[in-house]
């Protein structure tokens, strides 16, 4: 019997709809054109844990990107302005990673339209089958994580 759908295809596929949902409003917002989806994630990260220092580490593994990739965007953000990077006094090779007003105004921005876009997801789901999904989203990323780890060895 022959399969009539690919789990991880659907999943790709949502994922790229969503990605030029958010683009397409954001291109017609001031500003907002110039950032990609995942500076739009960094700067949300950065702002949510300002309290604390943050180095690039700590963006490798909350995003579970590789560290050259996570470099390049970290380029490209404190070249557009968004963040800046500074030493720390306890080791000299630490960078810490801060928001810099435009970043913070960025990402200000950026919440507002993810939260629109959030609601208008969510309303296709009542509030069981949202549940559901989340705890679905929850095991499909574990398993992957394990796969992962376990070719890793």
């Amino acid at each position: 019997m022959e399969k009539s759908h690919r789990l991880g295809y659907e999943i790709k596929t949502l994922g790229n709809l969503i990605h030029r949902r958010i683009v397409l409003k954001a291109c017609k917002i001031e500003g907002l054109d110039d950032i990609t989806v995942m500076h739009g994630w960094i700067l949300g990260y950065l702002n949510n844990n300002s309290s604390k220092e943050i180095y690039q580490k700590d963006i490798e593994e909350s995003f579970d990107i590789t560290r050259s990739t996570v470099t390049n965007i970290l380029k490209l953000m404190e070249k557009k302005g968004y963040i800046k990077r500074s030493s720390v006094e306890h080791d000299a090779r630490l960078k810490k990673i801060e928001l810099t007003p435009l970043g913070k105004e960025m990402n200000e921005k950026a919440v507002k339209e993810m939260d629109k876009l959030d609601l208008e997801l969510e309303q296709v789901f009542t509030e069981e089958e949202l549940d559901s999904f989340l705890k679905s989203l929850s095991k499909l990323k574990k398993k992957v994580k394990e796969d992962l780890n376990e070719a890793c060895r």
